[in-house]
């Protein structure tokens, strides 16, 4: 992955509608224009959902079941260990995408929870044709 993996949580604006009073933590990701953008964590809703729901380009197709792909993301290097790791489904999935990586995962399989991931980084992956 050549994006920078040592961005700080304050070099990324907040998107609209983003109050951190009301937030369980935050994570940023870097699209695939390499702009950065500070996303609320909502305890329970998988990472794809509120990367979605804040307008970012994650076609979640397959609704979160791990069937299609389209919510690829590279995790920063740092934040991989304090993942669970890939079920078998999510891993099966991953291994038909063309862009994957050792930090590959996909952002359905990734449920908010504060104490773990508040801070996470992670990059979007190419759209895949």
């Amino acid at each position: 992955m050549s994006e920078r993996q040592d961005t700080q949580a304050s070099d990324a604006l907040p998107d609209p509608g983003f109050d951190p009073a009301e937030a369980d933590g935050a994570f940023q990701v870097r699209d695939r224009a390499g702009a950065l953008h500070r996303l609320p964590g909502i305890a329970g809703y998988r990472l794809m959902e509120i990367m979605r729901d804040f307008g970012l380009p994650i076609a979640a197709s397959c609704g979160g079941a791990a069937a299609c792909g389209t919510c690829h993301v590279y995790i920063d290097a740092g934040w991989l260990s304090r993942l669970e790791p890939p079920r078998a489904d999510e891993e099966a999935q991953l291994d038909q995408l063309l862009a994957v990586q050792p930090a590959s995962r996909l952002a359905c399989q990734i449920i908010w929870d504060e104490a773990t991931l508040d801070g996470l980084s992670l990059t979007l992956a190419p759209e895949e044709e």
